[in-house]
C-alpha cells in the first residue's frame, strides 16, 4: 500500500493505492494521521479509487482512524470507492458509519 498526503486548505487528502490489508502499512497510515492531528488537521478525505482491495483488518484501521479523528473534533471522510468497496462497507453496515463521496473534490466541498 502506498500513500500520498496533500493538503487541500484545511482538509488533508490521504491517496491510497494497493491494498489496505493492516501490517505495517496500517501503522504508516495511522502515523500519518496522527502526526497531521498533532498539527491541528482534523478534516481528512481518505481517496479510495486506486485501492483494489481491503479486508477486515483494513476496515479496522479506517474505524480506528475516524474515531481518532472524531475525538478530535473533526472528520474522515471517504471518496472514489469502487463499486466492490462499496459492497464491503454495505455489507458490514460501515456505510452507514463513513460519509462517502464520488470525487475527492465533492467530499473536499462537504467540509
Amino acid at each position: 500500500m502506498e500513500i500520498t498526503a496533500t493538503d487541500r486548505g484545511a482538509v488533508h487528502l490521504l491517496e491510497v493505492k494497493g491494498s489496505i490489508l493492516g501490517g505495517p502499512d496500517a501503522a504508516h497510515l495511522n502515523d500519518l494521521v496522527h502526526q497531521k492531528i498533532k498539527e491541528g488537521k482534523n478534516q481528512f478525505v481518505v481517496d479510495l479509487q486506486h485501492v483494489d482491495l481491503i479486508n477486515s483488518s483494513g476496515l479496522g484501521i479506517l474505524i480506528s482512524n475516524l474515531t481518532n479523528v472524531k475525538n478530535n473534533g473533526g472528520d474522515l471522510r471517504l471518496a472514489n470507492a469502487s463499486s466492490k468497496i462499496k459492497q464491503i462497507l454495505q455489507i458490514t453496515k460501515l456505510s452507514t458509519v463513513f460519509k462517502q463521496y464520488d470525487s475527492v473534490e465533492d467530499a473536499v466541498r462537504s467540509f
